[in-house]
């Protein structure tokens, strides 16, 4: 069932993260800034939000346009001047020439298993097409997750008062114990983790702006965003790679020095983060090691998918202290990270009040 409703649940769930992200900044302007009305408050914090996104992407549009443009500018020169001598030898030439002399595309084309293979596929491209030009529907999803986020917000003081109503009183107490914790990790998870992609996206595109790479800004902003997800920053490899062969060759400087300025770029920020900002930012909340963390973004990946990789580290390390309180007897997780004296006994449920006799 969670299978077929994943359409429909992925922009509830979307729109309920955001809330609970954006929740502490409309309890600020609704309290400390004394805004009357929660509606009001609402709407502000969604204005300063939907402000800033597109004050970033006024700022930063401009800036990969330029890059992009002259990346592809030194792409269209390098295969203009493109010179084969420096790197086949004549011998080499000669059989990619009399190779590409010897297709003849008028006779692949008439072998019938070509035909009928091009005529299953052209349905296939049309309908891709077709698929492509549907941004009613997508338009729709957002419009749906807006509402969702509005109502979430509006809604959430209610729901955090009275969710505990719906919750049996044989088990109150574990699911309230639960409950806080997985706040706790979760809180303390994606505002450090979403700190550390910052940081980490901002020292990506500095050093590659510093040694002279294609599209280096743009290129360490999209690190930054994989770094959301631990040790997804290794996907903008590959294209650095790439980056760094047109750096070569609209440059004139070796490929290995290009390559090699790349790596230290790398290195350098990899250990930074390793050494000082994921201990100083995260602090204890994971406590994983390299090999847990892979095995966890594996395995919720492939139970849920992108979703599932983001929530993984906060669900493997909710399932890993309700084990070592319930079954070591040891504080949860989220009594070390606020600082609370270590004691196993769990949250107590409200006593029934006594009704007055008439």
């Amino acid at each position: 069932m969670l299978s077929r409703l994943y359409g429909v649940l992925l922009p509830f769930f979307v729109s309920f993260l955001l809330a609970w992200l954006l929740d502490p900044l409309v309890g600020f302007i609704q309290h400390k800034c004394r805004v009357k009305f929660r509606g009001l408050s609402v709407a502000i914090t969604l204005i300063l939000f939907v402000g800033l996104l597109s004050l970033a992407v006024y700022l930063i549009i401009p800036a990969m346009g330029k890059e992009v443009k002259s990346a592809a500018v030194a792409v269209e020169q390098y295969f203009a001047h493109f010179d084969a001598d420096k790197y086949f030898t004549p011998e080499q030439q000669e059989k990619i020439h009399s190779t590409l002399d010897g297709l003849n595309l008028e006779s692949m084309l008439s072998y019938p298993e070509v035909r009928d293979a091009i005529k299953n596929l052209l349905p296939k491209v049309g309908g891709w097409i077709t698929g492509g030009l549907s941004w009613l529907s997508e338009l729709l999803v957002i419009f749906i997750g807006l509402m969702y986020l509005i109502f979430l917000m509006l809604a959430f003081p209610s729901i955090r008062a009275n969710w505990q109503k719906y919750v049996p009183k044989k088990y109150y107490t574990q699911i309230t114990t639960l409950v806080h914790e997985m706040s706790v990790n979760m809180n303390a998870y994606f505002r450090g983790q979403g700190l550390v992609a910052l940081c980490v996206g901002i020292l990506f595109a500095i050093g590659f702006t510093l040694i002279g790479m294609p599209m280096g800004f743009v290129m360490g902003l999209i690190i930054g965003v994989l770094n959301l997800v631990p040790y997804m920053q290794a996907l903008g490899i590959p294209p650095c790679i790439l980056l760094c062969l047109v750096q070569s060759a609209q440059t004139g400087q070796p490929v290995w020095l290009t390559l090699l300025l790349m790596a230290i770029v790398f290195i350098v920020v990899q250990t930074f983060q390793d050494m000082y900002l994921t201990p100083k930012i995260m602090g204890k909340v994971t406590g994983l090691g390299p090999a847990a963390i892979l095995l966890s973004l594996s395995f919720w990946g492939a139970l849920m998918g992108v979703i599932g990789m983001i929530i993984a580290l906060p669900l493997t390390t909710l399932g890993l202290s309700c084990y070592k309180h319930y079954v070591l007897h040891e504080p949860f997780m989220s009594q070390q990270i606020e600082g609370a004296k270590p004691t196993a006994e769990p949250i107590k449920a409200p006593r029934p009040r006594k009704k007055k006799q008439q």
